[in-house]
């Protein structure tokens, strides 16, 4: 089976379920310039994840964040690995400090961690090597392909409404003093008490996530539930250096720049996927769009897949006055969006058309997670949203 691609054109979640349905076997490599994760298959199901070139995924740093192990026995550890060549899951349970069945738990939570971590991934190279097998990988866990769609694509979904309520990233978290409930018991699971013991007042979601033995999605959900609970609050402001300072407008306008082009990049591949690349109809509507700003973005212009440069981007937008800058970029966009998704409906149905809404709502999950401060303060994903609900009511008064 030849599989390969990017990510941008097929999503992760499809090439699972295409996986899964054909009961594949062989391993799933996917690569961005600076990543590049590996997930091995059995049969159709998950047996094996790894990540090539990071820290972030190995099973040792795993069972530290988790309490499972202390420093001087992983260190330990480690050195007797790299001596004897052995996995280290195989010199954990040789040294005693684990039985098979402890290591396969925590391999099946780095499986998860790893896997999961793809699904936030709008780009990266991918490839299915049919009929290879994990190398160095002792043990085999095996996870149902399907449960794990499932599960990811539910996350997604759940992100959105959990970056609603997280503070900005300078924001200090600390213990709500009197917290707001008329109930004289309240009851937590158990990963917001993990939560609970790391929060001091001096900690921002960033240094939390990378405290937390949990990954960055359980240790955010946790911190929304306590936040919604009033269980913890705002208790300060990170003050930055004044190197590290930035230009806010940029900040602003970069996350604008790559949420846009996420959407319109999936409507073009998605009309392409049912009517061609040759065929012309789509660029004859899209022709509109080649003059400005517009032009800046994909499903305008197709030229191979090379995709405007932000700081080329970033310059023709400051060329606008400053107090109508962001009102005319964003009016335009929105406009752009919207008749984006009626023509859609308009060429391919209304099937085609509630696909493409629901692909351009995962494609702006990544973006907004940057400054969120920002992404509040200028309700950008509330403009988002309007305009899918202005596109929706041109859908209803076509369809009459």
């Amino acid at each position: 089976m030849s599989l390969s691609g990017n990510l941008k054109t097929v999503a992760f979640p499809d090439i699972l379920q295409l996986l899964a349905t054909g009961k594949k076997t062989g391993i799933l490599e996917c690569r961005t310039a600076t990543r590049q994760k590996e997930v091995a298959f059995k049969d159709g199901n998950i047996v094996h994840a790894s990540s090539v070139n990071s820290s972030e995924d190995l099973l040792g740093n795993l069972l530290l964040k988790r309490g499972k192990i202390s420093k001087a026995d992983l260190e330990r550890a480690v050195a007797l690995h790299r001596q004897s060549g052995r996995q280290l899951g195989t010199t954990l349970i040789d040294m005693n400090l684990f039985d098979k069945d402890e290591i396969g738990q925590c391999l099946k939570m780095q499986i998860e961690e790893i896997v999961y971590n793809l699904f936030s991934w709008h780009e990266g190279d991918f490839i299915f090597h049919e009929n290879a097998e994990p190398k160095n990988a002792p043990f085999l866990i095996e996870l149902s392909t399907m449960s794990v769609i499932m599960e990811g694509t539910r996350r997604i979904d759940e992100w959105l409404e959990i970056q609603k309520v997280l503070p900005p990233d300078d924001m200090l978290l600390g213990i709500t003093k009197a917290p707001k409930t008329t109930k004289e018991e309240l009851t937590i699971s158990l990963d917001e008490f993990r939560m609970l013991a790391l929060i001091d007042g001096n900690r921002t979601v960033t240094e939390l996530i990378e405290l937390s033995p949990m990954g960055e999605f359980v240790t955010c959900r946790a911190i929304y539930l306590l936040i919604l609970n009033n269980l913890i609050e705002v208790s300060g402001r990170r003050e930055l250096n004044e190197g590290a300072k930035e230009d806010e407008e940029e900040v602003l306008l970069s996350i604008v720049f790559h949420m846009y082009n996420k959407c319109f990049t999936q409507i073009r591949t998605q009309v392409e996927s049912f009517v061609g690349e040759e065929n012309t109809r789509f660029g004859l509507f899209a022709s509109q769009y080649r003059n400005g700003l517009l032009s800046f973005f994909p499903g305008v212009e197709h030229d191979g897949g090379a995709a405007p440069t932000l700081a080329r981007f970033l310059a023709a937008v400051k060329q606008i006055p400053d107090e109508t800058r962001y009102f005319v970029l964003m009016s335009n966009l929105e406009k752009m969006l919207s008749d984006h998704l009626v023509y859609v409906y308009q060429l391919l149905g209304e099937g085609p058309y509630r696909d493409a809404v629901t692909r351009v709502k995962k494609e702006i999950s990544e973006p907004l997670q940057h400054r969120r401060e920002l992404v509040k303060r200028f309700n950008l994903e509330d403009a988002f949203y309007s305009t899918l609900k202005r596109a929706d009511k041109v859908v209803r008064l076509v369809r009459g």
